[in-house]
C-alpha cells in the first residue's frame, strides 16, 4: 500500500485539505493517507474552525507521496517557519512531493522548485514571482508534472493532479473508476487552461455539450469544425465561439486532446496495433498519433505501452 502523507499548515484550505484523501481513498485499498501538522499540534484553518490531526511531523518519514495543500496568503513567504523547515527535512529523498494551490510557495521557499517548472493559482502569479523570480512559473496550467515533484493551481485543479497521479500509478481503468465515485472528470490535461476569461455562460439547450458528447462517441470519425456546428445546428462562427465561451479552447485542440487520452485508454488495456488504434480514435495515420502523442506526453506510443507492461498492468485482447 502506496502511504500519502499530507501536511495541514495553520491556515489550511479545508476542502482542498480533503482532496488527497477524497480521491487516493477511492482508490480501492491501494492507498494509504495520513494527515500530520508541522508539530503535531491542532491546526487552524482558513475557515472558522481549528481541526485536530492525528500525527505529527514524523509521518512525513515514511511517505511515499507528499501532499501540501494551500494555506492562507498571508502565511506565503520566501522563508520557511522553523518548525514547517523541519518538518520538511524529515522527508526521504525520492518521495513524490504535490503541492496545490498556494502550497508551491511552501515548496518554492524550500528550494524544492530549484530549476523546475511550477504552477500555482493564476491570480496569485505576481506574488510568486517576485518571491521567487528564480522560479520557471507557467501560471496557464492547470498542474505541471516534473516527475518527483508535480504542482497545481486552484482547488479543482487538485482533483485533477490527484486523479493524475492514480492514473500514472494504475492506469485508466483505476482513475475513471476513482472520478466516477468522486462524480467528478477522470482527465483534464495538465496543459489545460487554468480558467476562462469569459463569465461561463449559463447551460442551455443552446449549447454545445450535446455535440461535445455526440463527438465522444463517434472520435473514430474524420470530425471538422462543420460537422460539430452542423449537429449542434449553428453556423461555424456560433458554434466555435460558444464553444470556447464553454470549453476555454477551440475545437479542434479539444478534439485533439480527446482523441490522444482515448489513444492513451487503448494503449494501456488492449494489444491493438498502433495504427489499428489511430483509426480508432480518428486520426488519419498511426503517424499522426505518434506525432500527437509524443505533443502532449513526450513519448511514443510503443513506449507508452511498455511503461504500462513494464508496471505489471494487464492488457486485454480487444475483439477484431
Amino acid at each position: 500500500m502506496h502511504r500519502v502523507v499530507v501536511l495541514a499548515l495553520d491556515g489550511v484550505y479545508p476542502f482542498e485539505l480533503g482532496i488527497p484523501n477524497r480521491v487516493f481513498g477511492s482508490a480501492d485499498g491501494r492507498y494509504e493517507v495520513l494527515t500530520c501538522s508541522a508539530d503535531g499540534e491542532p491546526v487552524r484553518t482558513g475557515s472558522d474552525f481549528s481541526i485536530a490531526v492525528e500525527h505529527g511531523p514524523q509521518a512525513l518519514a515514511t511517505a511515499e507521496t507528499v501532499v501540501i495543500p494551500p494555506f492562507d496568503l498571508e502565511l506565503a513567504a520566501a522563508d520557511l517557519p522553523r518548525p514547517v523547515a523541519d518538518a520538511l527535512a524529515l522527508i526521504r529523498p525520492g518521495t513524490r512531493i504535490v503541492s496545490i494551490c498556494t502550497g508551491a510557495f511552501l515548496l518554492a521557499a524550500a528550494g524544492l522548485l530549484d530549476g523546475r517548472t511550477a504552477t500555482t493559482h493564476w491570480s496569485l502569479v505576481p506574488l510568486f514571482r517576485r518571491l521567487f523570480p528564480h522560479v520557471s512559473l507557467d501560471p496557464d496550467v492547470l498542474f505541471v508534472d516534473t516527475g518527483d515533484v508535480l504542482t497545481s493551481a486552484g482547488a479543482g485543479s487538485g482533483v485533477d493532479v490527484c486523479l493524475h497521479i492514480v492514473r500514472e500509478d494504475h492506469g485508466s481503468a483505476v482513475a475513471n473508476q476513482v472520478a466516477r465515485l468522486c462524480v467528478v472528470p477522470p482527465w483534464r490535461d495538465g496543459g489545460q487552461a487554468q480558467y476562462i476569461e469569459q463569465p461561463v455562460p449559463e447551460t442551455s439547450e443552446n449549447g454545445t455539450g450535446a455535440t461535445r458528447h455526440w463527438a465522444l462517441e463517434n472520435l473514430h470519425l474524420p470530425l471538422t469544425l462543420a460537422d460539430l456546428a452542423r449537429h449542434a445546428r449553428m453556423s461555424t462562427r456560433t458554434f466555435a465561439r460558444r464553444f470556447g465561451e464553454e470549453v476555454g479552447m477551440s475545437p479542434g485542440r479539444w478534439l485533439i486532446q480527446q482523441r490522444v487520452a482515448r489513444a492513451r485508454q487503448l494503449l494501456e488495456s488492449t494489444d491493438l496495433p498502433v495504427d489499428r488504434i489511430a483509426g480508432e480514435v480518428g486520426f488519419a495515420t498511426a503517424t499522426s498519433l505518434r506525432q500527437h502523442l509524443h505533443a502532449a506526453i513526450g513519448v511514443s506510443p510503443l513506449a507508452y505501452r511498455r511503461t504500462f507492461q513494464a508496471a505489471g498492468r494487464v492488457l486485454t485482447r480487444a475483439p477484431a
